[in-house]
């Protein structure tokens, strides 16, 4: 198996795979580009974003800044939005439901490290996979830990810490984030 066939299959791989270092390279390359481009070039934007993403729906808007490892790995539904400064770690799947906006900072990260220091030390990592069903909303700040599912019509509150799954039509927050009641 390649170190990329390790990434996506959730196996301890090398991150300092050539391989895998010249996707980055490509993917923070294209994010340049995104991030350096002005308001009035909204169309230069989702060009980039439709080449940079495994699959993009309807009516993405992302405000840069943005920035992510891979991008090939993040896979967008319809209507969804990206606030200032959020940070995908996509060294798995991250799959976005429709209607999905995220506040800035937003923080989803599926890559992981092994507790081992001499694994660590070795380059290696691995990843598990995020999904983030319809209709959900992230706040500011917020943090998505590897391996996590958020629900539909989820609400994860400002500044929380998810490290397991939050269920659907649920106000959540806090670290580690909580689920506080049901929506209506």
């Amino acid at each position: 198996m390649t170190e990329k066939e390790k990434m996506l299959a959730g196996q301890l791989y090398n991150a300092l795979d050539p391989q895998l270092a010249h996707a980055r390279r490509i993917a923070r390359n294209m994010l340049k580009e995104f991030n350096d481009s002005r308001d009035e070039e909204g169309e230069k934007r989702a060009q980039i974003s439709k080449e940079l993403f495994g699959e993009t729906g309807e009516n993405l808007w992302i405000e840069p800044p943005f920035f992510c490892d891979y991008g090939a790995n993040i896979f967008a539904g319809d209507n969804v939005y990206f606030n200032f400064n959020c940070v995908i770690l996509d060294v798995a799947e991250v799959r976005i439901g429709n209607n999905v906006f995220c506040a800035p900072n937003v923080q989803i990260y599926t890559a992981t490290h092994p507790l081992d220091f001499q694994m660590r030390r070795d380059g290696l990592e691995s990843g598990e996979p995020i999904e983030i069903s319809d209709d959900v909303w992230i706040g500011g700040g917020a943090i998505l830990c590897p391996g996590v599912k958020i629900g539909a019509r989820a609400v994860i509150g400002a500044g929380s810490v998810v490290t397991k799954d939050v269920p659907e039509g649920v106000l959540a927050f806090g670290n580690p984030c909580r689920v506080v009641r049901a929506l209506e």
